[in-house]
C-alpha cells in the first residue's frame, strides 16, 4: 500500500514540476539569452521554480555556512552526488548565479533539456573533447565573475562508498583561474529520492557549506594536492554532519 502511495505521489510531484517549468520557461530563457548580467534574473525564476516545486512536494532544505560566500565573488561549487534532487538544491542553497555541468542525456528530457540548457553545460562524460570544451566554457563564466558548480565524482554515487574517485577537472581550472574551490556537503537528498529509485518523498535536506579553498599556484603537483585536499574536506563534512 506504501509503495502504491509512494508512485502516486511521485506522480504528482513529477506532473508539479513540468507544470511550473512550462509556467516559468520562458522567463527563465529569455534573459540569459540576451546576456550573461541578465542571467541574474533567470537564476531568480529558477529559484521560485526550485522552490514552489520543493514545497509542492514537502521538500523543505536546512542551509548552514551560508556566511562563508561572498556574494558578488566567483567560486567553483563542489558537492557530493548522490541524487536528482541536487539540480533543485544547487540554486535554492546558493546566492549566485551559477553554471554547472550535466550529462549530456538530460539535454534530451522535453522541455527541461531545453530550459535548464540556457544556464547548464551539456557534457558526454565518455568523450574527452566534449569535456575539454566543457571546462573551456566554464572559464568562459569565471571570466564574467559568474560560478560554477561541478560534481567531482563524475557521476551520481549509487555506492556505499562515501565518495566516488575525483575527477581533477574542477580542480584543474581552480588551479588555472586562481579562483576558490567551496565545499558542499548535500545531506539527506537520496532519502527522498533513494539510490536506484526514480520514487519520491518527502523530507528534508541539509546542506553544509565550508569555507573556501584557495588554489596554489600552478606546479606540477598543484592539481592533485589540491583535489585530494577538496576531498578530504568534503569527506570529513560528510561524516561530521551526517
Amino acid at each position: 500500500m506504501m509503495k502504491i502511495l509512494q508512485v502516486i505521489f511521485t506522480i504528482y510531484s513529477i506532473l508539479v514540476f513540468f507544470a511550473l517549468l512550462l509556467l516559468l520557461g520562458l522567463f527563465i530563457v529569455i534573459p540569459v539569452s540576451i546576456s550573461p548580467a541578465a542571467g541574474k534574473l533567470s537564476f531568480f525564476f529558477i529559484r521560485v521554480w526550485a522552490k514552489t516545486w520543493s514545497f509542492l512536494s514537502g521538500i523543505r532544505y536546512e542551509i548552514h555556512g551560508k556566511e562563508f560566500i561572498e556574494p558578488h565573488k566567483p567560486y567553483i561549487y563542489i558537492f557530493n552526488h548522490r541524487s536528482f534532487l541536487d539540480a533543485a538544491v544547487i540554486p535554492i542553497s546558493t546566492p549566485q548565479q551559477i553554471r554547472a555541468i550535466g550529462k549530456k542525456e538530460l539535454a534530451k528530457i522535453p522541455l527541461f533539456g531545453w530550459v535548464v540548457g540556457k544556464v547548464a553545460i551539456w557534457v558526454d562524460r565518455t568523450d574527452a573533447e566534449s569535456r575539454r570544451k566543457s571546462i573551456a566554457k566554464l572559464v568562459t563564466f569565471l571570466n564574467q565573475g559568474i560560478s560554477a558548480a561541478v560534481a567531482p565524482e563524475g557521476t551520481r554515487n549509487d555506492s556505499d562508498a562515501i565518495l566516488l574517485p575525483f575527477k581533477t577537472g574542477a580542480f584543474r581550472l581552480a588551479v588555472e583561474t586562481g579562483i576558490p574551490i567551496l565545499p558542499m556537503a548535500i545531506l539527506g537528498a537520496d532519502k527522498i529520492m533513494k539510490r536506484g529509485s526514480l520514487l519520491l518523498r518527502p523530507g528534508k535536506v541539509h546542506i553544509h557549506f565550508s569555507t573556501p579553498i584557495y588554489p596554489p599556484g600552478p606546479s606540477g603537483s598543484a592539481v592533485p594536492n589540491l583535489a585530494e585536499k577538496c576531498r578530504s574536506r568534503l569527506e570529513g563534512m560528510i561524516l561530521t554532519f551526517q
